[in-house]
């Protein structure tokens, strides 16, 4: 490596570093997350003309990880308007290769899907519907992924503690060593009760950072990758981004 790139890496990473004891900027970041999640912030983003419904240093993150993995596939259970589906096929595009993007609903609702199918990376995308807790979708999802080497998974559908430990259970173990399981939205835990408007069945003490934490607690073959909070700050996955490691 360059000795001006190894530079530049090792002052990158210094900064990375500082950000989890800047008090200022730890502050700064809880109050901009708490805030954003009850005005709906992440619902403000398209990619490719369909809504992810994501924050973008979040999306920045996974585009760093998927280029350093090179998937030849990404799970994803939860669908909705299909916006991150897209987003990922396309860095996927980009790549070259065969990987695709298998994405799991209980619901893919006709319009959703209408127009994901009519997508230019539909060709990249394939999706099951069906509980993504059950065992007949997790039969069907261990059956593509029987061939595959290098395999990220995403969790993003229902935030309830007992649905993202199940989820956990089922795919986390798909996870190839040295890539992630990300679960999204263990932002949940650190938001005040009843954050959004018309409530919803998850709160602090039952979502899915809790459900990482119970996952972990017998589980070594992961670790939650801080570095990518201390960078990113701005997060709907906080102790979410969880690297196999063996």
């Amino acid at each position: 490596m360059h000795e001006e790139i190894k530079k530049f890496n090792n002052e990158k990473k210094a900064l990375i570093d500082s950000n989890a004891s800047n008090h200022e900027l730890q502050n700064a970041k809880q109050l901009f997350n708490e805030h954003s999640n009850k005005a709906k912030y992440s619902y403000n983003f398209s990619w490719m003309g369909r809504p992810i419904i994501a924050y973008p240093q979040d999306m920045l993150a996974m585009q760093e990880i998927i280029w350093d993995i090179k998937p030849d596939l990404i799970i994803e259970a939860g669908i909705a308007h299909g916006g991150s589906l897209v987003y990922y096929a396309s860095l996927l595009e980009l790549m070259g290769g065969d990987g695709y993007v298998l994405g799991l609903d209980i619901d893919i609702r006709k319009h959703n899907r209408d127009l994901i199918e009519a997508h230019p990376m539909m060709k990249r995308i394939k999706m099951i519907e069906g509980d993504s807790t059950s065992q007949e979708v997790a039969n069907q999802v261990y059956e593509l992924a029987k061939d595959k080497k290098r395999i990220l998974v995403c969790l993003d559908s229902n935030h309830t503690h007992d649905h993202v430990l199940k989820e956990l259970e089922l795919y986390a173990p798909l996870t190839s060593v040295g890539s992630y399981c990300v679960v999204f939205d263990t932002i949940v835990e650190d938001l005040p009760a009843d954050y959004m408007p018309g409530g919803r069945p998850w709160n602090p003490g039952n979502n899915p950072k809790t459900a990482v934490f119970e996952f972990l607690k017998s589980n070594d073959n992961f670790e939650i990758d801080k570095s990518i909070d201390h960078k990113i700050l701005i997060s709907v996955a906080p102790d979410g981004y969880l690297k196999r490691v063996k």
